[in-house]
């Protein structure tokens, strides 16, 4: 099967700035994403280009084997939530999921409906009277009732409380079940997605620093922590992703050991933690040593 998603050294400047540089991945489909990364790291300018709200400096994107730009065959496929989402300003909810069908070729009015009711979103009130949560709750709506085959959230769910949010996660597993389609979910609530997330595709200053499958990435690396003599001499001659050190203690983390390593690590009196894909991210995009 094609990949509904196909981008081979993209690049994006505004100015001296590279906000995209030399980016190539696929997505394929029916899978779940989580395209991570730091505030400024060239997410949402990423998928502003897939969605073609932007136009590439250099480098070629494929939605379903075709170019986005003004092909509205391939756009109707596509669904781009984003947190900051300007609408007309006499627009009510009710007028938001009347339009939709216009855009989105699989628009389901009855899954619109019943999300409405969940997030307890008034239909009548006009959409600049929305406070910033029931505006969230509508963008959220608006994507899982799109059922596009390739539908984007940039963070949309940030100004839903934790209750909404967990709605929100459990209703897109539960359609995400019954119509899969590729999703990807572009947010640093990393341990709340994690679970949700099929592949993760890592993006700091403009470049992919990870692109694997996650239950990879949460085997992939380990803390070890002790006294700071023992944890140096413990990884002298190993990678080190991470270090930190406090006071006469320090912990570090390293790529995932194998069986010596962990008897090594034990006989030295290190104590081992699993390395959440939370922070496996900080790691990755933080330096390499925490000078406190």
């Amino acid at each position: 099967m094609s990949p509904v998603v196909e981008v081979r050294d993209l690049r994006k400047s505004f100015g001296k700035v590279r906000a995209v540089d030399g980016v190539s991945f696929t997505l394929e489909a029916d899978r779940i994403y989580g395209l991570l990364g730091r505030n400024g790291a060239g997410k949402t300018t990423l998928m502003s280009l897939l969605t073609a709200q932007e136009f590439a400096t250099s480098g070629t994107i494929e939605l379903f084997g075709q170019s986005p730009v003004e092909n509205a065959r391939v756009l109707e496929q596509t669904a781009f939530i984003k947190e900051n989402q300007k609408y007309p300003e006499d627009f009510r909810v009710k007028h938001l999921f009347r339009s939709a069908p216009w855009f989105f070729a699989n628009w389901n009015a009855e899954l619109a409906g019943s999300l409405a009711e969940d997030f307890r979103l008034p239909l009548d009130r006009r959409m600049k009277k929305l406070s910033r949560g029931q505006l969230s709750a509508a963008g959220v709506i608006v994507g899982l009732a799109s059922r596009a085959p390739l539908t984007f959230f940039d963070e949309p769910y940030l100004g839903l409380d934790a209750v909404a949010r967990q709605l929100f996660y459990d209703r897109l597993l539960a359609d995400y079940a019954e119509h899969p389609r590729t999703i990807v979910l572009s947010t640093h609530l990393i341990d709340e997605v994690s679970t949700l997330l099929e592949h993760v595709i890592l993006i700091d200053e403009g470049r992919i620093l990870i692109d694997s499958d996650a239950e990879d990435l949460r085997g992939s690396a380990i803390t070890v922590a002790g006294t700071a003599s023992a944890v140096d001499d413990f990884t002298r001659n190993r990678e080190v992703l991470h270090r930190d050190r406090l006071g006469g203690l320090a912990t570090a983390t390293l790529p995932a050991l194998d069986a010596a390593g962990r008897k090594d690590a034990a006989a030295a009196g290190l104590e081992l933690s699993p390395v959440s894909l939370q922070q496996l991210i900080v790691r990755t995009t933080t330096s390499g040593e925490d000078p406190s």
